[in-house]
């Protein structure tokens, strides 16, 4: 099996310092189930593409199997295993490339942070799910994907298509970013581990998807394949992914949580789950078997996998939840506001809390009748799309340090097919909220959306002269947690975001907007957002 990672930044050959592989050697690497070997194709200052190439000795394979590999002894022998990208591949990607996957590099430590423009190419992938789900889990990554099927047999084109792609992904991101994606994503393509699922891989995702599997909106599907359908390690992540970003707020508040119909208990539950899940595999087998039974061709059937992914996955509520709350907390490293008096929202309740969030936001900016709005962490675009809806606001605008954020941002936009008379509404730039830049400028209102919390406190006087010194507007809003409504988060054990440097309590925040505005001549009120706890207050508090 074989990847392949290319790169067109100059010069191109300081890909080899970030893998900390030198492109004139040929290096060997030995596994328990085989031999991975890493080389250079072509190594040049303006393109340098490096390859893993896997081979896979299937000996050692059956004398590692883990308790989940098939037992029918042949399958040992004769499989897809040496030649198809699977968890094989990430179990060495991820013992080649471990340096890189952390992001270090001794050498040049200036580069493992810079995006760089890629290419990853598998070409044979085992993908449960066909290219469409290839594209739903990479391209919310900011990936360009291009996945082609492979025939089944191209001597018989009548057999159809086989659940193998030729997968590329074209995009600009850190090259660690990008390994921890194949390292969590192979094996969830394949739908299949090759060794025992053990507790600690949990972990092991949790660690391989920091920054970018909590808001994934396919998190509960990659979490139960990553995890092989074991339920118990499957809530055990998402209840800690939930900690991760504002799904905290939203899958764990009790106020949002639905009770169980009534008559059913704890073991009730889990019967009916267990039921659920041998009836797919059931299903699944019969499926399989169904075409040599009824005397037709017996290949493989691409609509299984297809139907095995239509199970209601675990936890389906709340990943059906719109990630705004994520999209607005994946962005470190902007600031801080303070905004006129005023009333509630009228935001229903029995929202998800980003939703509330969302719609308090625009409520008050229609209180206030901006006309020109300006969303500084814009973060992946739910809130820039919401303004856009709404003709009464004529200019709109996102800032994001992050350009990963709004490559997202300008696919879930859709801006390439947008209508021109929107399109030329809308105006979407990097930067950073610690330097003074002009296009903050010229806007009615500006808004903070759970953004402060991410920039370190002696970095807060810079932001102010920035937004209020400087960008001016004349309303600012701005969004942070409440920290004292976190006790009503069962599973939450610190702060809401790994990221976060600080959440203030209700006291904390009306004293620093309450400054802040007197000292650039803003008057300042705050409203609560989401249902106001009587001993600890919102969840979210607005000012």
């Amino acid at each position: 099996m074989l990847l392949t990672i290319t790169t067109t930044a100059r010069p191109a050959t300081d890909l080899g310092f970030l893998l900390h592989k030198h492109p004139e050697r040929v290096q060997e690497f030995g596994q328990s189930f085989g031999t991975a070997t890493v080389f250079y194709p072509e190594a040049g200052g303006e393109r340098c593409t490096a390859a893993l190439m896997l081979e896979v000795d299937p000996i050692a394979l059956a004398r590692s199997r883990g308790k989940g590999s098939p037992d029918f002894s042949l399958s040992q022998y004769v499989n897809d295993r040496p030649y198809a990208a699977s968890s094989l591949l990430a179990v060495a990607l991820a013992d080649v490339f471990r340096t890189a996957r952390a992001g270090r590099c001794g050498a040049r430590p200036e580069l493992p942070g810079t995006a760089l423009p890629l290419e990853l190419r598998l070409p044979a992938l085992p993908c449960r799910g066909g290219p469409d789900l290839a594209r739903r889990l990479f391209e919310p990554l900011g990936w360009e994907v291009a996945a082609q099927p492979i025939v089944l047999d191209a001597g018989f084109p009548e057999w159809g298509e086989s659940r193998y792609v030729r997968l590329t992904l074209s995009g600009s991101a850190r090259l660690a970013d990008a390994l921890n994606h194949l390292y969590v994503l192979l094996p969830v393509l394949d739908d299949g581990k090759h060794y025992w699922i053990a507790p600690d891989e949990v972990d092991k995702l949790i660690r391989a998807g920091e920054g970018w599997l909590h808001g994934h909106p396919e998190r509960g599907l990659i979490t139960r394949r990553y995890l092989g359908r074991r339920s118990t390690l499957t809530r055990t992540a998402l209840a800690r992914l939930a900690e991760l970003g504002d799904e905290t707020e939203e899958q764990l508040e009790p106020a949002v949580e639905e009770d169980a119909p009534a008559g059913i208990n704890a073991a009730d539950e889990a019967a009916t789950e267990a039921a659920t899940e041998a009836a797919t595999e059931a299903a699944t087998e019969a499926a399989t078997e169904a075409p040599a039974a009824e005397g037709r061709d017996a290949r493989p059937q691409t609509g299984v996998d297809a139907a095995q992914d239509a199970v209601p996955e675990e936890s389906a509520a709340q990943d059906a939840v719109p990630a705004e709350g994520a999209a607005q907390d994946d962005v470190p490293q902007e600031g801080p506001g303070a905004e006129e008096p005023g009333g509630a929202g009228g935001v229903p309740k029995g929202r998800p809390l980003s939703a509330r969030r969302r719609e308090a936001v625009l409520a008050r900016l229609e209180q206030l009748g901006a006309a020109s709005v300006i969303d500084l962490g814009c973060g992946h675009g739910e809130l820039v799309g919401a303004l856009l809806a709404r003709p009464r606001f004529a200019k709109v605008g996102g800032m994001d340090v992050s350009s990963m954020a709004l490559t997202i941002a300008a696919r879930k936009l859709r801006l390439d097919r947008m209508p021109d008379s929107r399109r030329a509404r809308l105006t979407l730039f990097q930067g950073a909220l610690t330097y003074t830049d002009k296009r903050l400028s010229g806007y009615d209102a500006a808004v903070l959306m759970e953004v402060i919390e991410h920039v370190d406190p002696p970095r807060l006087a810079a932001l102010e002269r920035v937004v209020f010194a400087h960008a001016r507007p004349a309303h600012v809003l701005v969004t942070t947690p409440n920290i004292e409504h976190n006790v009503r988060y069962e599973f939450l054990t610190g702060l809401r975001h790994p990221d976060h440097r600080f959440e203030w309590t209700r006291a904390e925040f009306a004293a620093w907007a309450t400054r802040v505005a007197g000292e650039h001549g803003y008057q300042v009120g705050f409203e609560p957002v989401g249902d106001d706890d009587p001993e600890v207050g919102p969840p979210t508090q607005m000012g």
